[in-house]
């Protein structure tokens, strides 16, 4: 049967969201590094006043950054929970979602550059 649509649990779905971003952030090395970036992206965007396609461009990349790094927390706790011991199969699941998170960080610095380099005068 079809749950009936309820705002106190949608408001209770968005207080779990947003509880798990101060756990992405006190737990995740990396999540810190990523919001020192984002706020490096959005602070040199402001001084350089860039146009607001590149800005449409800067946040969907820093989003999709941020989304990587949330799915491979959530993956991480999810497979030490299941296996706590070292597992193989755990280990290269781990590998690959980081792996994941490698890739869109570094495509992330590339669109950064072919958006900042050209308002930058060298």
């Amino acid at each position: 049967m079809p749950e009936h649509f309820s705002i106190a649990a949608r408001l209770n779905s968005f207080r779990h969201a947003f509880a798990g971003l101060p756990v992405l952030l006190r737990e995740q090395h990396n999540a810190r590094i990523h919001l020192l970036a984002t706020v490096g992206v959005i602070v040199l965007g402001a001084l350089l006043d860039i146009v607001r396609s590149d800005w449409v461009l800067l946040l969907l990349t820093m989003a999709l950054v941020w989304l990587a790094e949330a799915l491979n927390s959530a993956l991480e706790y999810l497979a030490d929970a299941a296996v706590p011991e070292q597992h193989e199969l755990v280990g290269k699941a781990k590998d690959v979602a980081a792996g994941g998170v490698l890739i869109t960080a570094a495509v992330a610095v590339v669109v950064g550059l072919a958006i900042f380099l050209p308002y930058l005068p060298l």
